[in-house]
């Protein structure tokens, strides 16, 4: 006969009352997993109504933008045609050369209404001009993040001399007046390229504004990313990785580049919109992007000379450029906020 105490010693616990035996279940502890930063960003980021909400409105703009040729072609219309002397569209104008029809021909045929004037149709003038305003702007960002970036970290984890003169540089493209040396610049560069008796092409135009957008526009991140770099290239982490032998090459791509990777992306959420606004107003003030290309700050440019015959045509790129520079600065918020709970708003 076994005793009591032998069946507890031995092998798994042994229940010594059969009902207890039945009823009682074997708790398994859970396995506990790490989260990285960026499933933590990412959690944050989804719990945040307004952060989800613009980032579709975002990625809606940048789809419309991509499938603009889909679109128009499904539509039937492109930006480029003057259906007012198609002979389908008979009295599309009136006697004024406004659109008839109430809104500004908004019809079945026309969902956005027509382009005084020439009777141009706006709704696929709004899409190709929203699909040159964001790809041109996410091609100036792009390229003023890498510059300042670069520029930044250099200059922070080497500092000294390199610091200095590379501080001094930038203090010296600071100091010149953005706006103005827009205006000025444009037609100089264009010159370099194009005799003035023969028209630039559109692509030329889309160089040259990138150019000079990104020839004036990287030294604010180039300061922020310096300012973090000071902070970082004291500590622990990088003391010791250059105790270890590690290379500065390799110290500032695997310790120190992680590190800033979210002062750079809220700051690139803001540079984005800003750069849109900054091409619309070249191309109203008339040194951007000129006919026939569409462009939000064309729209706008026309749509200030008949703005009191005809409000509606200001109202739909009016429209779609406030939501979307809305749109994105508030989902600059979201992602500050989801990287750094800590900064509650």
């Amino acid at each position: 006969m076994t005793s009591p105490t032998k069946a507890e010693g031995s092998g798994p616990s042994v229940a010594l009352d059969p009902e207890l035996a039945a009823t009682t279940e074997v708790v398994v502890p859970k396995k506990l997993e790490g989260r990285s930063p960026g499933q933590l960003m990412w959690q944050r980021f989804k719990r945040d109504r307004t952060g989800m909400v613009t980032a579709g409105v975002v990625i809606f703009y940048f789809a419309v933008s991509a499938l603009a040729p889909v679109i128009s072609k499904l539509y039937g219309k492109d930006p480029y045609t003057l259906y007012a002397q198609e002979p389908e569209y008979p009295g599309l104008l009136n006697d004024f050369a406004m659109p008839t029809g109430a809104f500004g021909g908004v019809s079945g045929d026309f969902w956005f209404g027509v382009e005084p004037n020439v009777g141009r149709d706006v709704f696929t003038m709004l899409i190709y001009g929203m699909r040159t305003s964001l790809f041109m702007a996410l091609a100036v960002t792009l390229t003023t993040v890498v510059t300042g970036v670069i520029i930044g970290m250099v200059g922070g984890y080497f500092g000294g001399r390199v610091d200095y003169w590379l501080g001094r540089v930038t203090d010296f493209f600071l100091s010149f007046p953005n706006q103005l040396f827009f205006i000025a610049f444009m037609p100089v560069v264009t010159a370099l390229f194009v005799s003035p008796k023969d028209e630039t092409p559109a692509y030329l135009r889309a160089v040259v504004i990138i150019l000079v957008l990104w020839f004036l526009g990287w030294m604010g991140m180039a300061r922020l990313v310096r300012s973090s770099v000071l902070g970082l290239r004291e500590r622990e982490f990088v003391e010791a990785a250059k105790v270890s032998g590690a290379s500065p090459w390799r110290i500032v791509r695997k310790e120190v580049l992680p590190n800033i990777v979210t002062p750079i992306l809220v700051q690139s959420t803001y540079m984005l919109p800003s750069n849109i606004l900054t091409i619309a107003f070249l191309s109203f003030v008339g040194v951007g992007f000129v006919e026939p290309t569409p462009d939000w700050g064309r729209m706008f440019a026309t749509a200030t000379e008949i703005y009191d015959q005809d409000p509606a045509f200001m109202f739909f790129p009016g429209v779609a450029l406030f939501v979307f520079v809305l749109a994105f600065n508030l989902l600059g918020d979201s992602v500050r906020d989801a990287f750094d709970p800590k900064t509650g708003r």
